[in-house]
């Protein structure tokens, strides 16, 4: 029980981790200059507890499934959101 709490916990923090990366790409993309330094302090935090979950458990194919998943699905999320909340405000301007 605690492997697959750990897996699901490794995959929910890979898909938000990933999220911010796909989230902070597109914000360099587009000059969101006011969200950069938060979207990087937020990614330090689940980078960090990634690496270090990794470290204690090692390495084998249902982790390496699971940040996978986590973080092609949190790509996906980001790259809508951001299409549809920040992008939507830069065409006031």
């Amino acid at each position: 029980m605690t492997a697959i709490i750990t897996f699901l916990a490794v995959a929910g923090a890979n898909f938000v981790f990933i999220g911010l990366k796909a989230f902070q790409q597109r914000n360099v993309i587009h000059d969101n200059y006011g969200l950069v330094v938060l979207t990087s302090n937020a990614m330090a935090f689940f980078e960090v507890y990634v690496v270090y979950t990794i470290a204690k458990h090692g390495v084998d194919a249902w982790l390496v499934l699971a940040l996978g998943l986590g973080g092609g699905t949190g790509c996906l999320a980001a790259m809508l959101l951001h299409k549809k909340f920040v992008l939507r405000k830069d065409s006031t301007r």
